[in-house]
C-alpha cells in the first residue's frame, strides 16, 4: 500500500479522524509504516525550508546578501551539494548571479539562452537531467577547470507574481539518490517564496544606483562648470566618466577643424603623447563622422580596432563604449571613448549615462574653448609685442608713453618708469628731438613717417643706428586712439657688415645678415674646408727678404681670395703663407663640396697667370698645394672674451691641412677625401690616388686627386693613362705587384713626371722581393704632418 503527499498533508493537518488514522495505519505493514515516516519527516524539512527562506530574505534588500543565503536554503533543503542562483538583467539580455570570490562578492554573467540555466530561462519550464555529460546544453568546461563533477542537475524558472520568469534556480548533485517531482515542487516553491524579495532588492539596487548616479552627474556638473581651463577640465571629465561607468581607462578626443582631425588632450595611459588622426579614421572617426554611439563587447574582434595601439603601450582593450560630444546646434566637439568595463560589456545603462553625462561635458568643453580661445588671442597679441626684437612704444592721444615691450627697455636703456607716464617730448630731447619731430608729422599728417639709419644718442653719449617708423593707431571706428613708434636697432648689422665683408663676399655678408645672428653660434655643420699652401715658402722668402716677401704674398692672396669669394667661400684665416677657406660654414648650400674643388681648380689657374706675371718681372714662379676634406665640424664665434673669432674646428678641418701636405709626398696638386669626392664625382674628373691612415687618425681614408686643372697642360692620351692606373691601383691591392707595375708604367709614358705613379712602381718592387703580411690591407701609413 502506498501513501502520498497528499495523504500525509491531510494527516498533518488535522484532516482525517482518529479512526480514519488508526485504519490506515492497521493496513499497513513495516515498510510501509518506514516510509509514511520518512515522508512525514520530508514534508516536515520542507515546510521548514519555506519558512526558513522567508525569514533570511524578510530582512535585507541586497543582492550581495541574498543570493548567498538563498543557495545555503536551498542547497539545504533539496539534500544537494551546491546550488545557483541566476537573475535576468534585462538592459544586457544577460544572467547574472553574485557569488563570494575571495574575500568580496564578485559578479558572473553570461548570455540569456546559454547553457541550462539560459535554456530554462527560454522555456519558462522546469526539467530534471539525471546525466549531465548527456545534456548538450551543459558546459563540461567548468568541471574540467574547477575540478568538479556534475552528475544531475535540477533547474526551475523563478517567477514573479504577474507569473514572469524574472530568473532561474539551478540545483547539482542531489546527495541522496536522484532529483524527483517533489523536489521540483519544493525547489519551485522555494524560488516562487524569494521572487519577492529578489525583485525587492533589483529595485532597491536599481534606485541607488540612479540615486548615486544623479548624485555623481550632479558633483561631476558642479566641478566641471567651475573650471575654465581646458587641460584640467578634460582630466576632470574623463576621470569622472570613468568612475560613472566603472571602467579601467578613457581617452577624449578634441576635433579640429582647422586640420580635420581628432586630437588628444587627455588619453588614459599615455604620459606627454598627443594623439593625432583624421577625424573619419578609426572607431573613434566613425563615432565621431557618424554621431552614433559604438559599443563593442571584443575589440580584438571588430574590424575596426587597432591592435598597434595595445603593442605599442602593453595595455589589452577587451570592451569600448565610444560616445560622441555634441553642443548646442549639433556641433560636434569630439569624442569620449570608455575602454574596459569592470566586471562585462558596457550595457545600454551605460550608454544611457554615457550620453546624459557628455551633454553636460560638452557645454563645459564649449566654455573653456571659448575662453581659451580669449585668452590665446590675448596671449597672442601679447607675445607678438613682447617678442619682438624692435623697440615697441603705444602712446595716447596726447602723446603720452602708456606702454613699451622689453626691446624697449633693453634698446633705449630706459625702465618703465623712466618713460611711462611721461609725454614722448620730454623723454627724447637734444640730439634726440628728431624722435618727437617725427611723432609731430604723424600728427599733422595722419599717416606713417619713416625715418632711416639715424643716430639715436643713449645715456654716456654712446650712439646707435636706429630705424624708426611712427604710426597713428585709429579704433574700429577709424577714430584716432593714439600712435605708436617701432625703433630697429641696425648698430650690430652695420658692424657685422663692415667686418665680415673682409672674410667673405658681398652676396654671403647680405645672406648671412637677412639670416641673423644665430647662424654664428656654435653649431655642428657639415661643410667643405680648403687648406693651401706655398710649396718651399720658406727658401723663397730667404731669397726674397722681408719687403718682397709681403708684397708675393699679398699678390699671391689677393688673386686666391679672390677666387674663394667668387664661390661663396668664406676666408677663415692666413696662417702665414697657408689659406684655410671654408664652404658652408656661415650658410649651407647642396654645392659647398663642388665649389671647394672648383676653388682648388681655379686656384691652379689663377697661379698659372701670377707664375706668367713674375715671369715678366723677372720673378720665380712659386707652386702651391691644395688638400679638401668635407663632414662635419663644429662652427661658431671661438675665442676669448676680449678677441673671437668665427672658424670652424674638428677632424675635418686637421685631415684637410694633412691633405694638402701629403701633396708633397705624392707629387700631386689637389687632394681631396672620400666624402669630398662622394659629392663631386659626377661632374668632376678626378682619380682615385690611394688608402691612407693620416697622423691623429684611427681610421683609415681613400683620397682622390682633383684634374681638372690639367686640361690646361694638355696632356697628350691622359685619358689612356688614367684607365691604366685605376687598373694597375687594382692590381696592386690584389698583390699582383708585376701586373700592377706594368699598368703603372702606362702611365709614366703617357705623363712622365706622374708623382703616385713612381711611388707605386717602389712599392711594387719592395713587395715582390718582401711581400706584406697576409692582413695587409692596402692602407699607407702617413707618418708626416
Amino acid at each position: 500500500m502506498q501513501i502520498g503527499f497528499e495523504t500525509i498533508r491531510e494527516i498533518l493537518e488535522h484532516r482525517l479522524h482518529q479512526e480514519d488514522i488508526e485504519r490506515l495505519l492497521q493496513g499497513l505493514d513495516e515498510s510501509g509504516k518506514a516510509q509514511l515516516f520518512f515522508r512525514i519527516t520530508e514534508l516536515l524539512r520542507r515546510t521548514s525550508a519555506l519558512a526558513d527562506i522567508a525569514n533570511r530574505v524578510s530582512d535585507s534588500l541586497s543582492l550581495d546578501v541574498l543570493f548567498p543565503r538563498l543557495m545555503e536554503v536551498v542547497t539545504e533543503a533539496l539534500n544537494a551539494e551546491r546550488s545557483s542562483l541566476f537573475l535576468f538583467d534585462a538592459e544586457t539580455s544577460e544572467l547574472f548571479s553574485r557569488v563570494m570570490q575571495g574575500d568580496t562578492i564578485g559578479e558572473i554573467r553570461f548570455p540569456s539562452n546559454l547553457g541550462v540555466a539560459g535554456s530554462i530561462f527560454t522555456s519558462g519550464q522546469a526539467e530534471i537531467i539525471a546525466d549531465a555529460y548527456a545534456d548538450p546544453r551543459f558546459n563540461q568546461e567548468v568541471d574540467r577547470r574547477t575540478g568538479y563533477r556534475t552528475r544531475n542537475i535540477l533547474c526551475v524558472p523563478i517567477r514573479n507574481k504577474n507569473r514572469e520568469v524574472i530568473g532561474v534556480t539551478q540545483v547539482l548533485n542531489k546527495c541522496v539518490g536522484e532529483f524527483d517531482g517533489e523536489d521540483q515542487r519544493l525547489l519551485e516553491g522555494l524560488s516562487l517564496q524569494a521572487s519577492a524579495a529578489l525583485e525587492n532588492a533589483r529595485l532597491f539596487e536599481k534606485v541607488e544606483r540612479q540615486q548615486r548616479e544623479e548624485a555623481m552627474l550632479l558633483e561631476v556638473s558642479i566641478s566641471i562648470v567651475s573650471e575654465i581651463h581646458l587641460d584640467p577640465l578634460l582630466a576632470k571629465i574623463m576621470e569622472a566618466a570613468t568612475s560613472l561607468l566603472e571602467a579601467d581607462r578613457g581617452s577624449l578626443f578634441l576635433f579640429d577643424s582647422a586640420s580635420d582631425e581628432l586630437f588628444s588632450r587627455v588619453a588614459g595611459g599615455i604620459a606627454g603623447e598627443s594623439i593625432h588622426f583624421p577625424s573619419n579614421a578609426g572607431i573613434a572617426g566613425e563615432c565621431f563622422s557618424s554621431g552614433q554611439v559604438i559599443n563593442i563587447a571584443d575589440a580584438y574582434n571588430d574590424s575596426r580596432f587597432n591592435p598597434e595601439f595595445d603593442r605599442h603601450t602593453g595595455y589589452h582593450t577587451h570592451s569600448m563604449l565610444c560616445m560622441p560630444i555634441v553642443a548646442r546646434g549639433e556641433r560636434k566637439l569630439g569624442v569620449m571613448q570608455i575602454l574596459n568595463r569592470r566586471g562585462g560589456e558596457f550595457g545600454s545603462a551605460d550608454e544611457r549615462r554615457l550620453r546624459a553625462f557628455s551633454a553636460q561635458a560638452a557645454v563645459a568643453i564649449e566654455n573653456a574653448q571659448l575662453f581659451e580661445s580669449i585668452s590665446d588671442e590675448r596671449n597672442y597679441n601679447e607675445a607678438i609685442l613682447y617678442s619682438m626684437n624692435n623697440a615697441v612704444l603705444t602712446l595716447d592721444a596726447n602723446g603720452v608713453v602708456r606702454k613699451l615691450n622689453g626691446a624697449a627697455r633693453r634698446i633705449l636703456r630706459r625702465s618703465d618708469g623712466d618713460l611711462l607716464g611721461h609725454p614722448l617730448n620730454t623723454r627724447f630731447v637734444g640730439r634726440n628731438t628728431w624722435v618727437a619731430s617725427s611723432l609731430d608729422k604723424v600728427r599733422a599728417s595722419g599717416s606713417t613717417d619713416i625715418t632711416v639709419d639715424t643716430d639715436l644718442v643713449l645715456e654716456g653719449s654712446e650712439a646707435i643706428s636706429v630705424n624708426l617708423t611712427t604710426v597713428p593707431l585709429t579704433s574700429i571706428r577709424n577714430e584716432p586712439i593714439g600712435y605708436m613708434l617701432m625703433m630697429e636697432d641696425i648698430t650690430r648689422e652695420k658692424r657685422l657688415r663692415n667686418t665680415m665683408s673682409r672674410y667673405m663676399s658681398k652676396s654671403v655678408v647680405d645672406q648671412l645678415v637677412e639670416s641673423g645672428e644665430a647662424v654664428l653660434g656654435g653649431t655642428g655643420r657639415d661643410v667643405s674646408v680648403l687648406f693651401s699652401d706655398i710649396r718651399g715658402f720658406t727658401s723663397i722668402s730667404e731669397r726674397l727678404g722681408a719687403k718682397e716677401t709681403v708684397a708675393l704674398l699679398n699678390e699671391y692672396f689677393t688673386d686666391m681670395v679672390d677666387i674663394v669669394f667668387a664661390h661663396n667661400g668664406v676666408l677663415d684665416k692666413y696662417i702665414g703663407d697657408m689659406i684655410m677657406a671654408v664652404f658652408g660654414s656661415v650658410l649651407q648650400s647642396d654645392d659647398d663640396a663642388s665649389n671647394a674643388v672648383m676653388v682648388g681648380n681655379r686656384m691652379m689657374t689663377g697661379l698659372h697667370q701670377l707664375n706668367r706675371r713674375r715671369a715678366k718681372r723677372g720673378g720665380e714662379a712659386i707652386r702651391i698645394g691644395v688638400g679638401i676634406s668635407t663632414g662635419n665640424v663644429v662652427a661658431g664665434n671661438i675665442g676669448s672674451l676680449k678677441r673671437m673669432e668665427y672658424t670652424v674646428i674638428g677632424d675635418r678641418v686637421n685631415l684637410a691641412e694633412r691633405l694638402e701636405s701629403a701633396n708633397k709626398f705624392y707629387g700631386t696638386s689637389i687632394l681631396m677625401c672620400d666624402a669630398t669626392y662622394a659629392a663631386v664625382k659626377q661632374h668632376s674628373a678626378c682619380r682615385e690616388i690611394d688608402l691612407i691612415r693620416v697622423r691623429g687618425r684611427a681610421m683609415p681614408v681613400a683620397i682622390y686627386e682633383s684634374l681638372e686643372h690639367l686640361a690646361e697642360d694638355g696632356i697628350p692620351h691622359l685619358n689612356d693613362g688614367l684607365a691604366a692606373f685605376n687598373d694597375g691601383l687594382i692590381r696592386y691591392r690584389a698583390r699582383d705587384w708585376s701586373g700592377a707595375e706594368r699598368a703603372f708604367q702606362k702611365m709614366l709614358d703617357v705623363s712622365p713626371e706622374d708623382g703616385p705613379s713612381k711611388i707605386y712602381i717602389e712599392r711594387c718592387r719592395i713587395y715582390r722581393e718582401t711581400p706584406p703580411p697576409e692582413n695587409w690591407d692596402g692602407v699607407w701609413a702617413m707618418d708626416d704632418k
